[in-house]
């Protein structure tokens, strides 16, 4: 199937749930490929769809797969991402993973962007990427941040791993015109702590609040994403303390190493994951399914917006 001018192939699930105005939600497949270890990936990747299906929506994990954009996945498609290696896909390798055939995870703005295109509009990740620490002399800054910029589409995402510029990502959303609202919140969350100190100018308290946001936006004919920042809940944060431990000590080791430029936040995740004994990873999960749960309410909600809106 194609829709628009990009070519893509839509899983019949997902095509029929758009063309009969269900909820669904787009998932991406870096979390996946790239961000769990195996075999456990495989076993994320399902309760993420699953978590979906039993509150009555539908997935679509989106992938490369030998050339071609896929929204939505089979189970062969779900086994693929988490058993073969593949390269990251962002927007900018989308044309050449085409010409070549190959296959690729999408990243949260490839991801976004796909799913934009598809006509998803809301995404479930577990953190954005954002402005690097250092980027005034790296220019270090994902592409997450300028795709949401031209992909309406709702990402919830528990803010941005806290190695990263937490208040110059704001800035840049700022200055993209990319609405940031907390989840019953104001305090921008740092991935694994539910805060980050950074105050955000707008909260919202349910999933109907945020379809309303959703709408308004479409009614200006904005165009940019909408960011939920959504915490994860306060039994399941890293203990603070520990986290602000293992993260000087990452820093440091990143110094000593003489790790520089965009190698830095690999190294430092690598090395966090090890100094936890895996505790980050475990704090990862819960995050990512706090979003997934979320971001079912809002699509839901989205739904049923549109649906009255119809009548």
């Amino acid at each position: 199937m194609s829709r628009g001018t990009h070519p893509f192939l839509v899983a019949a699930e997902v095509a029929d749930a758009l063309d009969e105005g269900r909820p669904v939600v787009a998932l991406e497949s870096t979390i996946i490929s790239h961000g769990l270890p195996r075999p456990r990936n495989l076993a994320a990747a399902q309760e993420f769809e699953e978590i979906l299906r039993s509150a009555g929506v539908v997935p679509a994990t989106i992938a490369v797969l030998d050339g071609v954009p896929r929204i939505g996945l089979d189970e062969e498609g779900v086994q693929r991402i988490a058993g073969d290696d593949m390269a990251k896909a962002s927007v900018r390798d989308l044309p050449i993973l085409a010409a070549k055939g190959a296959s690729g995870a999408t990243t949260v703005a490839a991801t976004a962007y796909l799913a934009g295109r598809a006509g998803v509009r809301v995404f479930a990740t577990g953190g954005l990427g954002g402005v690097h620490r250092g980027a005034s002399e790296s220019f270090d800054e994902s592409a997450d941040l300028s795709s949401l910029a031209l992909s309406g589409v709702t990402v919830v995402s528990a803010g941005v791993k806290s190695v990263l510029d937490i208040p110059a990502t704001l800035e840049r959303l700022e200055t993209l015109s990319v609405p940031v609202v907390g989840y019953r919140t104001t305090d921008f969350p740092s991935f694994w702590l539910r805060a980050s100190g950074h105050t955000l100018d707008w909260q919202v308290d349910d999933a109907a609040e945020i379809a309303r946001v959703m709408r308004g936006q479409d009614e200006l004919g904005h165009g940019q994403g909408i960011v939920v920042a959504n915490p994860i809940p306060v039994d399941e944060q890293w203990d603070p303390v520990e986290h602000d431990r293992i993260l000087a000590t990452a820093f440091a080791a990143a110094d000593a190493a003489g790790v520089t430029g965009k190698a830095v936040t690999p190294f430092l995740l690598g090395f966090i994951v090890e100094a936890s004994g895996g505790k980050s990873l475990e704090v990862n999960l819960d995050i990512a399914r706090n979003n997934v749960r979320l971001a079912a309410e809002i699509a839901i909600a989205w739904s049923a917006l549109n649906a009255s809106a119809d009548d």
